[in-house]
Protein backbone atom coordinates (compact mmCIF):
# COMPACT_ATOMS: atom_id res chain seq x y z
CA UNK A 1 0.00 0.00 0.00
CA UNK A 2 2.77 2.44 0.97
CA UNK A 3 6.06 2.38 -0.93
CA UNK A 4 8.57 4.56 0.85
CA UNK A 5 11.51 6.10 -1.02
CA UNK A 6 14.79 4.25 -0.52
CA UNK A 7 16.59 5.77 2.49
CA UNK A 8 20.10 5.56 0.97
CA UNK A 9 19.81 8.63 -1.27
CA UNK A 10 18.05 11.95 -0.97
CA UNK A 11 14.38 12.67 -0.35
CA UNK A 12 13.03 15.11 -2.92
CA UNK A 13 9.89 17.20 -3.16
CA UNK A 14 8.77 14.95 -6.02
CA UNK A 15 9.14 11.89 -3.79
CA UNK A 16 7.06 13.49 -1.06
CA UNK A 17 4.32 14.55 -3.46
CA UNK A 18 4.13 11.09 -5.04
CA UNK A 19 3.81 9.30 -1.70
CA UNK A 20 1.15 11.78 -0.56
CA UNK A 21 -0.76 11.27 -3.81
CA UNK A 22 -0.58 7.47 -3.41
CA UNK A 23 -2.01 7.61 0.12
CA UNK A 24 -4.72 10.24 -0.37
CA UNK A 25 -5.70 8.71 -3.70
CA UNK A 26 -6.83 5.59 -1.82
CA UNK A 27 -9.74 7.46 -0.22
CA UNK A 28 -12.93 6.22 -1.94
CA UNK A 29 -14.66 8.81 -4.11
CA UNK A 30 -17.67 7.50 -5.99
CA UNK A 31 -17.81 10.41 -8.40
CA UNK A 32 -20.29 11.51 -11.04
CA UNK A 33 -21.52 8.86 -13.45
CA UNK A 34 -20.56 9.61 -17.03
CA UNK A 35 -18.00 12.23 -16.07
CA UNK A 36 -14.77 12.25 -18.13
CA UNK A 37 -12.87 12.85 -14.88
CA UNK A 38 -11.77 10.44 -12.19
CA UNK A 39 -10.67 10.77 -8.56
CA UNK A 40 -7.06 11.39 -9.67
CA UNK A 41 -8.29 14.74 -11.00
CA UNK A 42 -9.97 15.65 -7.71
CA UNK A 43 -7.67 14.64 -4.85
CA UNK A 44 -4.66 16.72 -6.05
CA UNK A 45 -6.88 19.82 -5.90
CA UNK A 46 -7.91 18.96 -2.34
CA UNK A 47 -4.31 18.23 -1.37
CA UNK A 48 -3.07 21.56 -2.74
CA UNK A 49 -5.89 23.39 -0.94
CA UNK A 50 -4.85 21.58 2.26
CA UNK A 51 -1.16 22.44 2.18
CA UNK A 52 -2.08 26.00 1.16
CA UNK A 53 -4.71 26.27 3.91
CA UNK A 54 -6.90 27.68 1.14
CA UNK A 55 -10.12 26.71 -0.63
CA UNK A 56 -10.86 24.57 -3.67
CA UNK A 57 -12.00 27.75 -5.43
CA UNK A 58 -8.65 29.46 -4.81
CA UNK A 59 -6.75 26.45 -6.19
CA UNK A 60 -8.86 26.03 -9.32
CA UNK A 61 -8.96 29.76 -10.06
CA UNK A 62 -5.16 29.97 -9.95
CA UNK A 63 -4.31 26.84 -11.96
CA UNK A 64 -4.89 25.80 -15.57
CA UNK A 65 -4.82 22.01 -15.42
CA UNK A 66 -7.67 21.57 -12.92
CA UNK A 67 -11.47 21.23 -13.19
CA UNK A 68 -13.57 24.18 -12.07
CA UNK A 69 -14.40 24.43 -8.38
CA UNK A 70 -18.06 23.47 -8.91
CA UNK A 71 -16.99 20.26 -10.61
CA UNK A 72 -14.58 19.38 -7.81
CA UNK A 73 -17.22 20.00 -5.15
CA UNK A 74 -19.85 18.05 -7.10
CA UNK A 75 -17.50 15.10 -7.01
CA UNK A 76 -16.80 15.55 -3.31
CA UNK A 77 -20.53 15.67 -2.59
CA UNK A 78 -20.68 11.99 -3.67
CA UNK A 79 -18.56 10.88 -0.69
CA UNK A 80 -20.12 8.17 1.47
CA UNK A 81 -19.44 8.49 5.20
CA UNK A 82 -19.14 4.79 5.99
CA UNK A 83 -16.75 4.05 3.12
CA UNK A 84 -14.71 7.18 3.75
CA UNK A 85 -14.31 6.58 7.48
CA UNK A 86 -13.44 2.91 7.05
CA UNK A 87 -10.82 3.64 4.38
CA UNK A 88 -9.33 6.48 6.43
CA UNK A 89 -8.91 4.27 9.49
CA UNK A 90 -7.28 1.53 7.41
CA UNK A 91 -4.80 4.14 6.15
CA UNK A 92 -4.19 5.47 9.67
CA UNK A 93 -3.44 1.93 10.81
CA UNK A 94 -1.10 1.23 7.90
CA UNK A 95 0.86 4.45 8.40
CA UNK A 96 1.08 3.99 12.17
CA UNK A 97 2.34 0.41 11.97
CA UNK A 98 4.99 1.46 9.47
CA UNK A 99 6.90 3.13 12.31
CA UNK A 100 5.46 1.70 15.56
CA UNK A 101 7.03 -1.42 17.03
CA UNK A 102 4.13 -3.87 17.58
CA UNK A 103 6.00 -5.44 20.52
CA UNK A 104 6.27 -2.21 22.49
CA UNK A 105 3.42 -0.91 24.63
CA UNK A 106 2.12 2.62 24.03
CA UNK A 107 0.41 5.50 25.78
CA UNK A 108 -2.73 6.50 23.88
CA UNK A 109 -4.87 9.61 24.26
CA UNK A 110 -8.39 10.18 23.00
CA UNK A 111 -9.94 13.57 22.40
CA UNK A 112 -12.65 15.47 20.56
CA UNK A 113 -11.67 17.80 17.74
CA UNK A 114 -14.16 20.63 17.19
CA UNK A 115 -14.18 22.63 13.96
CA UNK A 116 -16.23 25.82 14.47
CA UNK A 117 -19.06 26.18 11.95
CA UNK A 118 -21.10 29.20 10.94
CA UNK A 119 -24.43 28.52 9.27
CA UNK A 120 -27.24 26.01 9.20
CA UNK A 121 -27.03 22.21 8.80
CA UNK A 122 -26.84 20.76 5.32
CA UNK A 123 -29.61 18.18 5.81
CA UNK A 124 -30.44 17.72 9.50
CA UNK A 125 -29.63 19.23 12.87
CA UNK A 126 -27.74 16.13 14.01
CA UNK A 127 -24.77 17.15 11.86
CA UNK A 128 -23.83 19.93 14.27
CA UNK A 129 -22.65 19.78 17.87
CA UNK A 130 -22.60 22.53 20.47
CA UNK A 131 -19.29 23.87 21.72
CA UNK A 132 -18.00 26.76 23.80
CA UNK A 133 -18.08 30.11 21.96
CA UNK A 134 -15.28 30.11 19.36
CA UNK A 135 -14.81 32.42 16.37
CA UNK A 136 -18.23 33.94 17.00
CA UNK A 137 -20.18 30.67 16.96
CA UNK A 138 -21.27 27.93 19.35
CA UNK A 139 -21.80 25.21 16.71
CA UNK A 140 -19.20 22.88 15.26
CA UNK A 141 -18.53 19.67 13.41
CA UNK A 142 -17.01 17.24 15.89
CA UNK A 143 -14.63 14.31 15.49
CA UNK A 144 -13.27 11.82 18.01
CA UNK A 145 -9.62 10.82 17.62
CA UNK A 146 -7.05 8.58 19.23
CA UNK A 147 -3.33 9.16 18.94
CA UNK A 148 -0.07 7.85 20.36
CA UNK A 149 1.50 10.03 23.04
CA UNK A 150 5.09 10.24 21.81
CA UNK A 151 7.64 12.99 21.23
CA UNK A 152 8.87 11.41 18.02
CA UNK A 153 5.85 9.52 16.71
CA UNK A 154 2.58 11.20 17.80
CA UNK A 155 0.62 9.42 15.06
CA UNK A 156 -3.16 9.40 14.79
CA UNK A 157 -4.52 5.87 15.25
CA UNK A 158 -8.25 6.30 14.63
CA UNK A 159 -10.85 8.90 13.78
CA UNK A 160 -14.65 9.01 13.67
CA UNK A 161 -17.32 11.59 12.90
CA UNK A 162 -19.55 12.55 15.86
CA UNK A 163 -23.20 13.55 15.49
CA UNK A 164 -25.16 15.43 18.14
CA UNK A 165 -28.08 13.00 17.88
CA UNK A 166 -25.93 10.08 19.03
CA UNK A 167 -24.38 9.50 22.41
CA UNK A 168 -20.77 10.65 22.48
CA UNK A 169 -19.97 7.35 24.21
CA UNK A 170 -20.94 5.58 20.96
CA UNK A 171 -18.31 7.54 19.04
CA UNK A 172 -15.72 6.89 21.75
CA UNK A 173 -16.44 3.17 21.63
CA UNK A 174 -15.93 3.16 17.84
CA UNK A 175 -12.52 4.75 18.29
CA UNK A 176 -11.51 2.50 21.19
CA UNK A 177 -12.62 -0.58 19.24
CA UNK A 178 -10.23 0.45 16.46
CA UNK A 179 -7.42 1.11 18.91
CA UNK A 180 -8.04 -2.34 20.36
CA UNK A 181 -7.26 -3.98 17.00
CA UNK A 182 -3.68 -2.68 16.97
CA UNK A 183 -1.08 -5.39 17.69
CA UNK A 184 0.70 -3.43 20.43
CA UNK A 185 -0.47 -3.24 24.04
CA UNK A 186 -1.89 0.02 25.34
CA UNK A 187 0.05 0.76 28.51
CA UNK A 188 -2.01 3.83 29.47
CA UNK A 189 -5.14 5.49 28.12
CA UNK A 190 -5.64 9.22 28.73
CA UNK A 191 -8.65 11.47 28.11
CA UNK A 192 -9.91 14.85 29.28
CA UNK A 193 -12.93 15.40 31.52
CA UNK A 194 -15.25 15.46 28.51
CA UNK A 195 -14.91 11.67 28.59
CA UNK A 196 -16.00 11.36 32.22
CA UNK A 197 -18.85 9.03 31.37
CA UNK A 198 -19.85 5.64 32.77
CA UNK A 199 -19.83 3.84 29.41
CA UNK A 200 -16.54 5.39 28.37
CA UNK A 201 -14.85 4.49 31.65
CA UNK A 202 -16.07 0.89 31.44
CA UNK A 203 -14.84 0.48 27.87
CA UNK A 204 -11.55 2.28 28.50
CA UNK A 205 -10.61 0.27 31.58
CA UNK A 206 -11.24 -2.95 29.63
CA UNK A 207 -8.62 -1.78 27.15
CA UNK A 208 -5.92 -0.34 29.41
CA UNK A 209 -4.97 1.50 32.58
CA UNK A 210 -7.02 4.69 32.37
CA UNK A 211 -6.76 8.23 33.72
CA UNK A 212 -9.62 10.73 33.23
CA UNK A 213 -10.26 13.93 35.21
CA UNK A 214 -13.59 13.86 37.05
CA UNK A 215 -16.30 16.49 36.69
CA UNK A 216 -16.94 18.53 39.80
CA UNK A 217 -20.68 17.92 40.00
CA UNK A 218 -22.87 16.03 42.43
CA UNK A 219 -22.78 16.40 46.18
CA UNK A 220 -20.79 13.21 46.79
CA UNK A 221 -18.07 14.19 44.32
CA UNK A 222 -17.94 17.73 45.70
CA UNK A 223 -17.47 16.26 49.18
CA UNK A 224 -14.61 14.09 47.89
CA UNK A 225 -12.88 17.15 46.43
CA UNK A 226 -13.44 19.32 49.51
CA UNK A 227 -10.03 18.63 51.02
CA UNK A 228 -6.61 20.12 51.69
CA UNK A 229 -4.72 16.82 51.48
CA UNK A 230 -4.08 14.47 48.56
CA UNK A 231 -5.45 10.95 48.97
CA UNK A 232 -6.61 7.81 47.14
CA UNK A 233 -10.15 6.53 47.51
CA UNK A 234 -12.86 4.53 45.78
CA UNK A 235 -15.78 6.27 44.12
CA UNK A 236 -19.16 4.75 43.25
CA UNK A 237 -20.75 6.38 40.23
CA UNK A 238 -24.55 5.92 40.14
CA UNK A 239 -24.38 4.51 43.67
CA UNK A 240 -26.90 1.78 44.55
CA UNK A 241 -28.32 1.58 41.02
CA UNK A 242 -28.03 -1.03 38.28
CA UNK A 243 -25.47 1.21 36.55
CA UNK A 244 -23.23 1.51 39.62
CA UNK A 245 -19.58 1.78 38.65
CA UNK A 246 -16.71 1.65 41.14
CA UNK A 247 -13.31 3.05 40.29
CA UNK A 248 -10.17 4.27 42.11
CA UNK A 249 -10.33 8.02 42.67
CA UNK A 250 -7.10 10.02 42.95
CA UNK A 251 -7.53 13.40 44.61
CA UNK A 252 -4.49 15.59 44.12
CA UNK A 253 -3.91 18.86 45.98
CA UNK A 254 -1.25 21.16 44.54
CA UNK A 255 -0.31 24.78 45.00
CA UNK A 256 -0.07 27.61 42.48
CA UNK A 257 2.87 29.79 43.37
CA UNK A 258 2.26 32.75 41.09
CA UNK A 259 1.66 30.34 38.18
CA UNK A 260 0.24 32.63 35.50
CA UNK A 261 -0.64 35.09 38.22
CA UNK A 262 -2.60 32.52 40.25
CA UNK A 263 -2.10 31.54 43.88
CA UNK A 264 -3.49 29.03 46.35
CA UNK A 265 -4.59 25.41 46.38
CA UNK A 266 -5.83 23.48 43.37
CA UNK A 267 -7.77 20.28 43.96
CA UNK A 268 -8.14 17.87 41.06
CA UNK A 269 -9.77 14.45 40.95
CA UNK A 270 -8.94 11.65 38.51
CA UNK A 271 -10.48 8.35 37.54
CA UNK A 272 -7.47 6.08 38.07
CA UNK A 273 -8.45 2.64 36.81
CA UNK A 274 -5.78 0.04 37.62
CA UNK A 275 -3.76 2.67 39.48
CA UNK A 276 -5.15 2.17 42.96
CA UNK A 277 -1.65 1.39 44.26
CA UNK A 278 -0.20 4.73 43.05
CA UNK A 279 -0.11 8.09 44.78
CA UNK A 280 -2.30 10.98 43.56
CA UNK A 281 0.85 12.82 42.46
CA UNK A 282 1.92 9.85 40.33
CA UNK A 283 -1.53 9.66 38.74
CA UNK A 284 -1.49 13.38 37.96
CA UNK A 285 1.96 13.13 36.39
CA UNK A 286 0.72 10.38 34.13
CA UNK A 287 -2.22 12.47 33.04
CA UNK A 288 0.00 15.41 32.13
CA UNK A 289 1.59 13.31 29.40
CA UNK A 290 -1.43 14.04 27.21
CA UNK A 291 -0.47 17.70 26.91
CA UNK A 292 1.43 16.75 23.74
CA UNK A 293 -1.91 16.42 21.96
CA UNK A 294 -2.01 20.19 21.43
CA UNK A 295 1.12 19.98 19.26
CA UNK A 296 -0.45 17.28 17.12
CA UNK A 297 -3.65 19.27 16.62
CA UNK A 298 -1.74 22.45 15.86
CA UNK A 299 0.12 20.66 13.07
CA UNK A 300 -3.00 19.13 11.56
CA UNK A 301 -4.57 22.58 11.30
CA UNK A 302 -1.56 23.74 9.26
CA UNK A 303 -2.70 21.48 6.42
CA UNK A 304 -6.48 21.81 6.41
CA UNK A 305 -8.39 23.16 3.45
CA UNK A 306 -10.95 25.90 4.04
CA UNK A 307 -14.46 25.79 2.65
CA UNK A 308 -17.87 27.42 2.84
CA UNK A 309 -19.76 24.26 1.91
CA UNK A 310 -22.44 23.04 4.30
CA UNK A 311 -21.77 19.40 3.41
CA UNK A 312 -20.39 17.76 6.57
CA UNK A 313 -18.81 14.91 4.60
CA UNK A 314 -16.76 17.29 2.46
CA UNK A 315 -15.57 18.98 5.65
CA UNK A 316 -14.87 15.54 7.17
CA UNK A 317 -12.82 14.61 4.10
CA UNK A 318 -10.70 17.76 4.49
CA UNK A 319 -10.01 16.83 8.13
CA UNK A 320 -9.05 13.27 7.12
CA UNK A 321 -6.64 14.56 4.47
CA UNK A 322 -5.03 16.84 7.07
CA UNK A 323 -4.44 14.03 9.55
CA UNK A 324 -3.17 11.70 6.79
CA UNK A 325 -0.66 14.33 5.68
CA UNK A 326 0.56 14.76 9.26
CA UNK A 327 0.93 11.00 9.71
CA UNK A 328 2.75 10.67 6.40
CA UNK A 329 5.18 13.40 7.42
CA UNK A 330 5.90 11.54 10.66
CA UNK A 331 6.53 8.32 8.71
CA UNK A 332 8.92 9.97 6.24
CA UNK A 333 10.63 11.94 8.99
CA UNK A 334 11.32 8.89 11.10
CA UNK A 335 11.73 6.05 8.58
CA UNK A 336 13.46 7.83 5.70
CA UNK A 337 15.22 10.96 6.99
CA UNK A 338 16.05 10.42 10.69
CA UNK A 339 19.53 8.94 11.25
CA UNK A 340 20.02 5.93 13.54
CA UNK A 341 22.07 6.59 16.65
CA UNK A 342 22.58 5.03 20.05
CA UNK A 343 19.41 5.48 22.12
CA UNK A 344 17.12 6.18 19.16
CA UNK A 345 17.01 8.04 15.87
CA UNK A 346 18.18 11.60 15.41
CA UNK A 347 15.09 13.42 14.14
CA UNK A 348 15.99 16.08 11.55
CA UNK A 349 15.13 19.61 12.57
CA UNK A 350 15.17 20.89 9.00
CA UNK A 351 12.47 18.49 7.72
CA UNK A 352 9.58 20.22 9.48
CA UNK A 353 5.91 19.74 8.75
CA UNK A 354 5.93 23.17 7.10
CA UNK A 355 8.78 22.04 4.82
CA UNK A 356 6.85 18.86 4.00
CA UNK A 357 3.80 20.94 3.01
CA UNK A 358 5.92 23.42 1.05
CA UNK A 359 7.42 20.61 -1.03
CA UNK A 360 4.01 19.17 -1.87
CA UNK A 361 2.74 22.66 -2.70
CA UNK A 362 5.66 23.30 -5.06
CA UNK A 363 5.25 20.01 -6.95
CA UNK A 364 1.48 20.33 -7.27
CA UNK A 365 1.70 23.92 -8.48
CA UNK A 366 3.98 22.72 -11.29
CA UNK A 367 1.80 19.68 -12.04
CA UNK A 368 -1.46 21.63 -12.05
CA UNK A 369 0.13 24.53 -13.94
CA UNK A 370 -0.29 27.38 -11.54
CA UNK A 371 -0.69 30.74 -13.28
CA UNK A 372 2.12 33.17 -12.61
CA UNK A 373 0.71 36.03 -14.66
CA UNK A 374 -2.48 38.07 -14.82
CA UNK A 375 -4.00 40.19 -17.56
CA UNK A 376 -3.13 43.89 -17.53
CA UNK A 377 -5.84 46.56 -17.67
CA UNK A 378 -4.68 48.14 -20.95
CA UNK A 379 -5.18 51.62 -19.50
CA UNK A 380 -2.39 52.34 -17.08
CA UNK A 381 -2.31 55.36 -14.77
CA UNK A 382 -5.07 57.95 -15.49
CA UNK A 383 -3.72 61.14 -17.07
CA UNK A 384 -4.78 63.30 -14.11
CA UNK A 385 -2.74 61.09 -11.72
CA UNK A 386 0.25 61.12 -14.09
CA UNK A 387 0.17 64.94 -14.29
CA UNK A 388 -0.02 65.27 -10.51
CA UNK A 389 2.90 62.91 -10.11
CA UNK A 390 4.90 64.95 -12.63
Amino acid sequence: MLELPEPDGVLSAADVKEVAADIIGLLPLEGIEGSPLDSDDIWPVVTLASVNQSSVWEVTSQTDDTPCDDTVLNWLHTLQRGQLEMAANILFRHLALTILDPDRSRIVSIDFVDNPYHGSPDEDAGELCTTSPTDGTTTCHRYCTAYVVSNGKPVTLALTYVRSDEKEADAVERVLDRVGTYPFDVDLLLADRGFYNERVIRRARDLATTVIPVKKKGERMKDKLDTHCSYMSTYRMYKDSERELRFPLAVSVSYQNDDRGKHGEVVRGYVACDLGDRTPTQVERRYRKRSAIETSYRLFRQARATTTTQDPLVRFAFVIVSFLLENLWLVLRWAVVARPRRGGRDLPEQFTFQTFCDWIRHELEVELQRRWETEMNGVGVPDAYASAAG
